[in-house]
């Protein structure tokens, strides 16, 4: 086999695994390919990933995909369960018979990518490729070499010497946890939330945020302080343990908004082309560069969503659409009234029967898939967008997708009904602050602005569950990098000037400048070319170094969670190497 390239991949979560399925698929095609790839793994378990590692999450934490949503791999997922001796299948908290369109525990996801990271691994070393895994091992430096070349530097203070690198690092928490306040700035690693004596929790417990993230809390320490079981109709209900009176869960919600619920798909595989082609896409361009939001909505949303509300039977929706006058914002208002109920709960099951009709009579609800769809296309060429749309992409439509196109599993909607109705589980709205003075050391203490009343509170335990967020180039974990320039924060200039005055008065720390001169808008996270490498303080990509890492590239690449998104990826990462060596 050709190739003297020397590859170091940092991270084996499902970001590398799909690297290493797209760079195996494609080896013989590549004129140049990788002779020696370097697999870093700060875990001793490589191939798994944070939120499927027995080391982060447990029994209690389940997906949010199924086996015929995963993108390929060596084996269906189905498959492998299929093949797993009943004790395995116990432990996995996975009940016979295996079912594609069925979700099931992180724990079983995970085991199932070690094992397909493993047949990878080996196919690699088969066709030619020399492997070399370093479990255990934390990267904590990069440096960009001037003579060539990329130096990773350990915690320990080795140093491996590599052609290129690949940045699959996953999940990235800055903040810290401040255990003895009861303040957690994640849910992950989940057990710390566990007492250690193994006792219970009898005190209020607040959440950032009613995601599936905050639903992995809630059931962990639901089972920690009681149990679930069917009634006669079959019917989910809670049973609080003794001494756990005074336990309850309180999930924040700015817009008091609980998820939408798991839908059948007509295609349960994301396509970035589905509804537009990249010609059409890049014709939509306007002169000064940018692809506008409302001319995306009104030229690729428009026609593709009234196709899917005329498939789902929605007149009312079909004659909104078809007036021009009828916007983005106009669509995201009415949809998310559609969701939102004097009741979160009572609305959440009154959905519950409409989602049970579609998942187990297979009537797909056209109009989440496509929406799922066109953003998914938008995601891949965000960089297109002015800040003006960066801007409204973040503060309207985000929060829309996450709640209301969001597919939570109709067991996960079980259990946080039956929590509700045992008093044990409430949802408040509003948006939520860390008071500046915390006037007790064994508390934290919120502030909850605009929902249906102000208030403060003091939580013995506070849980931020609102996910990965963009982060600063001041948290990038490698800061070599950062202090020699050969990386560069995300932005997105403005069409507009004045929009930029306009939005200084608000968010002056969020302006920064453009290579024009022109005033930019920082979106969070590292820059990145479209082809995933890095780009350098003056605005060049390094061909060296690549990130795909969603959490330090979210700014650019906002709608790309999801384990279809990292194959999709690292697809692109590869092809770019087979063009463009």
């Amino acid at each position: 086999m050709s190739g003297t390239s020397s590859t170091g991949v940092i991270g084996s979560g499902p970001s590398a695994l799909f690297f290493l399925k797209n760079l195996l698929d494609r080896l013989h095609q590549m004129e140049s390919p990788p002779r020696r790839i370097s697999i870093f793994e700060k875990s001793h378990i490589m191939g798994t990933g944070m939120p499927y590692s027995p080391e982060t999450t447990n029994i209690h934490s389940r997906s949010n995909i199924s086996s015929e949503e995963l993108p390929e791999l060596p084996q269906s997922f189905a498959d492998w369960l299929r093949c797993q001796p009943p004790s395995t299948l116990e432990e996995l908290g996975v009940e016979p018979p295996v079912d594609e369109e069925a979700v099931y525990p992180r724990l079983a996801l995970g085991r199932y990518f070690q094992a397909q990271y493993r047949v990878l691994v080996d196919r690699l070393r088969e066709a030619g490729v020399e492997v070399h895994e370093f479990p255990g091992c934390r990267i904590s430096d990069i440096r960009a070499d001037a003579g060539g070349g990329v130096t990773l530097v350990t915690g320990e203070g080795a140093e491996h010497r590599l052609d290129r690198v690949v940045v699959a690092t996953g999940h990235h928490w800055p903040n810290k946890d401040k255990p003895a306040a009861g303040y957690y700035s994640s849910p992950w690693p989940i057990h710390k939330l566990v007492p250690e004596d193994g006792g219970v929790l009898n005190f209020a417990i607040g959440t950032l945020g009613a995601s599936l993230s905050a639903f992995d809390v809630v059931n962990t320490l639901a089972h920690l302080n009681g149990s679930f079981s069917r009634n006669d109709d079959g019917g989910l209900t809670y049973a609080a343990a003794p001494g756990t009176e005074d336990f309850r869960i309180v999930m924040h919600s700015a817009e008091g908004l609980l998820p939408h619920l798991q839908f059948a798909q007509e295609e349960p595989m994301r396509e970035i082309y589905r509804h537009v082609s990249l010609d059409e896409l890049l014709a939509l361009v306007d002169a000064q560069g940018y692809l506008r939001l409302e001319q995306y909505f009104d030229r690729v949303c428009r026609p593709a969503l009234l196709r899917a509300f005329q498939k789902d039977g929605m007149p009312e929706m079909v004659d909104l659409l078809s007036a021009p006058d009828f916007r983005l914002r106009d669509f995201v208002e009415k949809m998310t009234d559609e969701h939102d109920y004097a009741d979160a709960f009572e609305g959440m099951r009154q959905e519950m029967e409409e989602a049970r009709i579609s998942v187990e009579n297979d009537r797909p609800v056209h109009w989440k898939e496509y929406m799922d769809d066109l953003m998914y296309t938008l995601n891949f060429h965000a960089e297109l967008l002015p800040a003006e749309d960066h801007i409204r992409l973040s503060s309207e439509v985000m929060p829309f997708l996450m709640n209301v196109v969001a597919a939570m599993p109709l067991e996960s909607g079980e259990v946080l009904l039956a929590l509700h109705d045992a008093g044990k589980l409430e949802l408040m709205e509003g948006r939520v602050e860390l008071a500046e003075e915390q006037p007790h050391a064994d508390s934290t203490r919120i502030v909850v602005s605009g929902g249906k009343r102000d208030t403060i509170i003091d939580y013995r335990m506070f849980i931020d569950c609102g996910g990965q967020k963009p982060l600063e180039l001041s948290d990038y974990p490698f800061p070599s990098l950062v202090r020699a320039g050969d990386v560069r924060e995300a932005r997105a200039s403005f069409a507009d000037p004045a929009e930029a005055a306009r939005v200084a008065e608000k968010k002056r720390d969020k302006l920064s400048t453009g290579e024009d001169g022109r005033p930019a808008y920082r979106v969070g996270g590292l820059d990145i070319d479209p082809f995933y490498r890095l780009v350098r303080a003056d605005g060049v990509p390094d061909p060296r170094l690549h990130d795909i890492s969603f959490p330090l590239t979210t700014g650019l690449r906002p709608y790309s969670y999801g384990l279809q998104a990292c194959n999709e990826t690292a697809r692109i990462l590869i092809e770019s190497w087979m063009r463009h060596g």
